[in-house]
């Protein structure tokens, strides 16, 4: 699969999202054969829980899936540039390959607010941006329209 095929799936997730009021942020992990080993969704309103974002969800089943904190080999794909606290994850869960949509203005830590990636952290994965971008903003655009 290639990576548009990847944030599909991310895609995906979000829209599951939008019937719990949650912001539709999707994200799944692929492990070095490409098969989808974590899938998660912003959670955030419907648990009541700060931290229920969808990239948290997605590691989260990641490891239960492999058996380890470890997720070498594995590649996240997120509909939105990931925050502090997702980055956070991804570093701590060695994931060595990040893909995003939409970027984020406000809490972007791939390079929008910072890069949190190019700090001297024991890891650092390489990031794609803006793979079906316009998609990926496109439902977030219709969610906080919905809203107004």
């Amino acid at each position: 699969m290639e990576r548009e095929d990847y944030m599909r799936l991310a895609l995906a997730e979000a829209r599951k999202a939008l019937g719990t009021g949650d912001v539709p942020v999707g994200c799944v992990v692929a492990d070095r054969d490409g098969r989808i080993i974590g899938a998660g969704r912003n959670r955030r309103e419907e648990l009541k829980n700060a931290v229920r974002h969808a990239e948290i969800e997605a590691i989260e089943a990641a490891c239960a899936a492999v058996g380890s904190w470890r997720l070498d080999g594995c590649a996240l794909y997120v509909t939105l540039e990931p925050c502090p606290m997702c980055a956070g994850a991804i570093v701590n869960a060695r994931i060595p390959t990040v893909v995003y949509g939409a970027k984020e203005p406000r809490s972007g830590s791939c390079g929008s607010v910072l890069n949190l990636f190019e700090e001297r952290y024991g890891h650092r994965p390489a990031i794609y941006g803006g793979v079906l971008a316009d998609e990926c903003a496109g439902l977030l655009r219709e969610f906080f329209d919905a809203l107004r």
